[in-house]
């Protein structure tokens, strides 16, 4: 890793920490940055988990008030979680880069589009009878379901779960956003814990730009909370909006415009 991609990684990490604590989206940033600098999508995707965990361990510190009577909920969920990134990090090491590499495009926009319109997913799953009541019920069979197929989809990639977090909470009937945001964390946090754990073990971290990058996710989240007080997060969430849709139109293109260039 050359200075200047050591100085690139850093400064995009520090902007994806910021991001991540005014709205969200960071990894659109993060993920494909380490492309870019030449290392290969499962390294890239082992190497940005390792990266941004740390910064989701200190989010989840932060929230610790509001989960102090959420107990079950995070044990429960917290199972499935574990589960579900375990599995799905054992499926991106069995994946072939080439093959993640033609997956990267379609996963980019699955991402993009759920955090797109998320929060009309999350408004309607809210109102859906399924698991509703007055009281926001517990953990029940569908929604450890739900849980594990998210903690799957994060231990692979990750893009937007937190999004089908929220839904699923909503689901469940709850509606304090802070709770809700806190489960969310601690739940993101065990995913990818349990997920980057399997990646060291394969040996699929990058070291070096791992360790710079979580230094800069955190000093970024760190002032992105102060930042958060000054800048509307509608403006922010457009402008990972505008990040995401461009990074997305980027790989399809990368990926599929040679098979549409005439021959010569």
């Amino acid at each position: 890793m050359t200075l200047a991609h050591g100085l690139f990684l850093f400064a995009v990490a520090t902007i994806g920490g910021a991001l991540n604590t005014v709205a969200g989206g960071g990894s659109f940033l993060t993920f494909p940055s380490l492309i870019f600098v030449g290392i290969s999508p499962v390294v890239a995707n082992a190497t940005n988990s390792v990266a941004i965990w740390p910064a989701g361990v200190a989010g989840a510190f932060a929230y610790r008030h509001e989960m102090r009577n959420m107990g079950r909920t995070l044990a429960v969920l917290g199972i499935a979680s574990f589960l579900g990134g375990l599995l799905g990090a054992i499926l991106l090491l069995l994946t072939p880069d080439t093959a993640f590499m033609s997956l990267v495009p379609w996963l980019l926009l699955a991402a993009t589009l759920l955090f797109n319109f998320g929060g009309l997913f999350t408004a309607r799953m809210r109102k859906s009878p399924l698991e509703m009541s007055d009281r926001p019920q517990g953990p029940t069979t569908v929604s450890f379901v739900l849980q594990f197929v998210i903690g799957v989809y994060g231990g692979y990639f990750g893009g937007g779960m937190g999004i089908m977090m929220l839904a699923t909470l909503a689901m469940m009937g709850m509606t304090n956003i802070l709770t809700m945001n806190a489960v969310k964390t601690v739940l993101t946090t065990v995913i990818n814990g349990i997920a980057i754990v399997a990646f060291i073990v394969a040996g699929k971290v990058i070291w070096g730009p791992a360790l710079l990058m979580a230094v800069g996710a955190t000093g970024g989240g760190y002032f992105g909370a102060f930042a958060s007080r000054k800048v509307a997060p509608k403006w922010m969430r457009r402008f990972v909006l505008v990040v995401a849709w461009a990074m997305t139109a980027y790989f399809f293109i990368k990926q599929y415009a040679g098979h549409f260039l005439p021959k010569h």
